[in-house]
């Protein structure tokens, strides 16, 4: 009897941490898994392998309860999404099978630490976008026409209709590659590129980065999910948990986005980037038990350093920005 209570609990604990993950993944376009693999491995001792198992998806419900809702509202860019996503499965497919092979061979750290300086390099020009509620406006490419990546959506915040124009296709397909890889290996992080991607290299308004990125990763945690699943990676008890929370959680990020800013939604990001990147890194040299720390420690230190590097970021830009008005 006390043992069925204890998992009937943990179910619903699990479901919370899951409603926490979808809002702020469908809100930031990071997918659930960005919270969902840090909780599940930090609070609930679930393997990495599992917990990305779980993660993956988590994400396809995270997609499945935001994609409807902003596809509704046109804000997300599907032939973009669409365009994009043949690089990301590709990605996926490769980031899966060499999943197994490090896991086998215990070169995963490896993977957590490059990922993670990669995610805190990538702070830096995006911070730098940060004080735009829009994009700078940019002459359309040979890549704009060809594969028609201008559109327009009604901001209801600004209440106005914004109109953009794509640029860089290339170097899109190129991050979104790496994104889907990364997805692949780690059940996270896909979204981070894919936003910062089509943000950074592509252009487009933060809004619509989100909301085609939500779009975009339930179908690349699809493709890595099928080869978790044949490879015993995936939980019943929590995966079904945590889809649960994740698509009621994806349903209120979904409508919380629309009411807030470009740079809201840009900023909320970075601090969530910021996190990511430091607990990557941590937990790489813990995975390969270079040092141990206690998982409850090791969450606060990424936190406490995290803030301090987005806080210097932030300051440094905003001296910046004084220093080229005052000229």
């Amino acid at each position: 009897m006390y043992e069925l209570l204890a998992i009937i609990l943990k179910f619903i604990s699990i479901v919370f941490g899951g409603i926490l993950a979808g809002f702020i993944g469908s809100l930031t376009g990071l997918g659930g898994g960005t919270v969902l693999v840090p909780l599940l491995s930090i609070f609930y001792g679930v393997p990495i392998v599992f917990a990305t198992g779980a993660s993956l998806i988590s994400t396809i419900a995270t997609s499945a309860g935001s994609a409807s809702a902003y596809t509704k509202e046109k804000i997300a860019n599907i032939k973009i999404g669409v365009g994009l996503e043949v690089a990301t499965t590709i990605g996926a497919v490769v980031g899966s099978l060499l999943t197994v092979y490090l896991d086998h061979h215990a070169l995963t750290w490896l993977i957590y630490v490059i990922f993670g300086i990669v995610l805190l390099g990538s702070l830096v020009p995006a911070v730098k976008r940060g004080q735009s509620e829009l994009p700078p406006h940019t002459r359309p490419d040979w890549t704009t026409r060809i594969f028609e990546l201008s559109g327009k959506y009604h901001d209801a915040r600004l209440k106005k209709d914004v109109n953009y124009n794509g640029i860089r296709w290339w170097l899109g397909e190129i991050i979104m590659f790496f994104a889907g890889t990364v997805s692949g290996l780690l059940g996270i992080g896909s979204g981070a590129l894919k936003v910062l991607g089509m943000d950074w290299a592509m252009n487009l308004p933060m809004k619509v980065t989100t909301t085609t990125s939500n779009f975009m990763i339930g179908i690349t945690a699809a493709t890595g999910s099928s080869i978790y699943w044949y490879s015993g990676y995936i939980q019943i008890f929590i995966a079904a948990a945590t889809a649960i929370g994740v698509v009621i959680g994806a349903y209120f990020g979904a409508k919380a986005l629309v009411k807030i800013t470009n740079k809201d939604i840009r900023w909320i990001f970075l601090a969530i980037l910021s996190f990511l990147g430091v607990e990557m890194i941590i937990r790489g040299f813990v995975t390969d038990n270079i040092f141990f720390i206690v998982p409850l420690i090791q969450f606060s230190i990424s936190i406490v350093i995290a803030v301090v590097f987005i806080s210097v970021l932030y300051v440094h830009n905003l001296r910046r920005l004084k220093s080229v008005e005052a000229l």
